[in-house]
């Protein structure tokens, strides 16, 4: 880069930091803090507050009952093309090209948030280094914080669970720490939610006194399904509690202990803002990456069974409730459309940021409705998912589009999700009614604004990775 580029993009910065600042002192308020915790394959069947009956969760309950509870959240049916979503504010087909990968140079909800002078830090899962295709750089423990994060204590960031030194990432988790790696024996007997968990509890005690972001991916229910502190006993606390279960009871057990430890977990975060004064100024959330896997759970009184990977609502409807103090409305259901590319917008109006040429054009804010007002909803949402994970067949691409009731397939197939959640009657292949009619015409019409669907045939070892970066706005096409 030339030196007077150098010089012109040190004085922009400066220059975005004065006015934020001074904005702040206009105001006598500052920024509020942020912090989004989101789960690991746990769908929204699985939460008391949307009608779960085998699990025992009442600090994300509270938060629902306290904030607004989001019934139309959407992630992709499995966890990378998720998470590389959610942090880049971009629909797949832009930017995602390798399970297991985040792209260096894209800008994340990190960068956005550390230039607006947010204290930033990430807890939990990582695994975007591109370690198993092997990406230039993919050893980088350092690439959190180049992801626009401060502080980082994270499970496989350069090191593969099964790799040298790898390892679960439950009971004596090999983790790093702003790239210095605590090892498996360093952690012997202790429990890495918990680990990460103090970790979160610690970074906000520290920065009580200035704006922070905390994103925490939890490990979080995850498989192995294994014990908790909770349940384990008197057993061993070291890898060898890692392992799955035979009986499929106990598995079932030890995934429903999962999830109320995670609530607990999310209890224990939401009293530490309160401890250092910070929950009127704090917006939490807490979602999830994709749906369940195969376990059955009852949910008002019927059994539904996990479905990650799959396109079905069980692999792609996941939780959001959202609280702040003193600003949400207590206590509401919310019906407006959410997807996962529309947190870094949300974020970016939260922090009083006008978003730029350099920022993603897929999201659209749910800011005003956290804080009771109408805002403007989506009409639909939209996935082009090819996760480039699994053998030919397993994990198939697909591009599909989505209101709260009705879904549509690019390649054929419509339904209605409420009265038909596992997609068996397919609405195409019957006489129409005209709202059929009427709801499929404008579903197509975010077709016909799409780049081409994803092959359906396309596995992890494929070559070719077509994206579109520089694709038309879609969501809002008169920007």
């Amino acid at each position: 880069m030339a030196k007077k580029s150098i010089i012109t993009t040190v004085v922009t910065v400066i220059l975005f930091l004065s006015q934020n600042l001074l904005a702040q002192k206009k105001t006598g308020q500052r920024q509020p803090n942020i912090i989004l915790i989101m789960a690991d394959d746990v769908s929204w069947n699985c939460f008391g507050t949307y009608g779960a009956e085998d699990y025992n969760t009442p600090n994300i309950d509270a938060l629902a009952s306290k904030g607004i509870k989001f019934n139309h959240c959407y992630s992709t049916p499995i966890c990378t093309p998720s998470r590389v979503k959610i942090m880049t504010g971009q629909y797949n087909f832009r930017n995602y090209t390798h399970f297991g990968y985040l792209n260096p140079k894209d800008k994340t909800f990190g960068h956005l948030l550390k230039d607006a002078g947010y204290k930033t830090a990430i807890a939990g899962k990582w695994q975007l280094n591109g370690l198993y295709h092997n990406a230039e750089g993919n050893l980088d423990g350092k690439r959190p914080q180049k992801a626009g994060f401060d502080e980082s204590y994270l499970w496989q960031v350069t090191i593969q669970k099964k790799g040298i030194n790898g390892g679960e990432r439950f009971w004596s988790p090999p983790l790093e720490h702003n790239g210095k790696m605590i090892s498996v024996e360093d952690n012997n007997g202790k429990y890495g939610p918990d680990l990460m968990s103090d970790f979160v509890c610690d970074f906000i005690e520290e920065n009580k006194d200035e704006p922070f972001f905390v994103y925490y991916p939890t490990v979080l229910v995850h498989s192995p399904f294994v014990p908790t502190p909770e349940t384990i006993g008197n057993q061993p606390r070291d890898q060898k509690a890692n392992k799955v279960p035979k009986d499929g009871k106990l598995r079932k057990e030890n995934y429903v202990a999962m999830v109320n430890y995670l609530d607990k977990i999310v209890g224990k975060i939401v009293k530490k803002i309160e401890t250092v004064g910070q929950l009127e100024n704090t917006i939490i959330l807490f979602t999830s990456d994709n749906g369940t896997q195969s376990i059955l759970s009852k949910w008002k009184g019927e059994n539904i069974k996990g479905a990650k990977g799959k396109t079905v609502d069980m692999g792609t409807h996941v939780p959001l409730v959202a609280y702040w103090k003193g600003h949400t409305p207590v206590g509401v259901e919310s019906n407006d459309l959410i997807d996962f590319t529309d947190f870094y917008t949300t974020f970016a109006e939260a922090a009083s940021l006008k978003t730029t040429e350099n920022d993603p054009i897929d999201g659209r804010s749910f800011f005003p409705q956290l804080q009771g007002k109408s805002g403007n909803p989506r009409d639909w949402v939209f996935w082009h998912y090819q996760p480039y994970w699994g053998k030919i067949g397993k994990y198939k691409g697909a591009q599909f589009v989505r209101n709260q009731e009705y879904k549509l397939y690019r390649n054929g197939g419509m339904y209605h999700i409420p009265s038909d959640i596992h997609e068996k009657k397919n609405l195409l292949l019957e006489e129409h009614s005209t709202l059929v009619k009427n709801t499929k015409e404008n579903l197509q019409k975010v077709f016909n604004q799409a780049p081409p669907a994803p092959s359906v045939d396309e596995s992890r070892e494929s070559k070719e990775r077509p994206v579109y970066p520089t694709w038309k706005n879609m969501v809002n096409p008169n920007d």
